[in-house]
């Protein structure tokens, strides 16, 4: 765990960021599955904040089941489902599963850690239903990128989502060439105000310019697609 101070302003800015995403915006009218713990970012802000942001519905979920999970979602009709990729995984295992399980699913996310291809690939083919992926952490509120509403392939991470300044850099702290691997700095005013009495490492790792340096790699291709 990390003692990351998020203002109300951070996390207001996230959701109006993830909101002007072509695709990803929620109305009144949906219905998330809220299996996150609400302890944890991608619950807090993605899932419960972005809900409470446009007045919708959270169906919540004490504890996962796949079964009963997919019973609820045809049961409440729920159309934003956002989760880990252990997630997807669970539904794909299920031998007896109604291949029109998610028929009532808009967006469906996946996040928290590294999505398989063969998971994205298969619940594709098993359920018709294309997963989205993202990228983010806690600093920054958390989502920083997502492959929905753009054409980016399985294994993508996507783009930054609208007001977000992403570079990539090398260890000089320049830019790296398209399709070299660099370390992700990003800016916008989703990036958290510092960690909790701990003036150094703040200073480690937001810099003079406003630049967070997550700690984490990643390349760009001809198309701007991340990876």
């Amino acid at each position: 765990p990390r003692a990351a101070m998020l203002t109300h302003g951070n996390l207001r800015a996230n959701l109006e960021q993830v909101q002007a995403t072509p695709g990803r915006g929620q109305s009144a009218a949906d219905v998330t599955f809220g299996l996150l713990p609400l302890f944890h970012i991608f619950g807090l802000n993605v899932v419960l904040g972005l809900s409470l942001h446009q007045g919708s519905t959270v169906l919540m979920v004490e504890r996962f089941d796949p079964q009963s999970a997919l019973d609820s979602i045809e049961r409440h009709e729920v159309s934003v489902v956002s989760g880990p990729p252990t997630m997807w995984s669970a539904w794909l295992g299920l031998p007896d599963a109604d291949a029109g399980a998610f028929r009532s699913v808009r967006v469906a996310a996946s996040g928290a850690a590294k999505l398989p291809l063969e998971v994205a690939r298969g619940v594709l083919d098993r359920f018709g239903l294309r997963l989205s992926e993202g990228y983010g952490l806690t600093e920054a509120s958390p989502v920083v990128t997502t492959s929905l509403g753009t054409e980016a392939p399985f294994g993508s991470i996507g783009a930054p989502v609208p007001g977000v300044e992403m570079r990539l850099v090398d260890a000089d702290g320049d830019d790296v060439l398209v399709g070299d691997a660099g370390e992700i700095w990003l800016r916008g005013p989703n990036v958290f105000a510092g960690y909790w009495d701990d003036p150094v490492a703040t200073a480690a790792t937001i810099d003079a310019d406003g630049w967070l340096h997550t700690g984490d790699v990643a390349v760009v291709d001809d198309d701007g697609h991340l990876f």
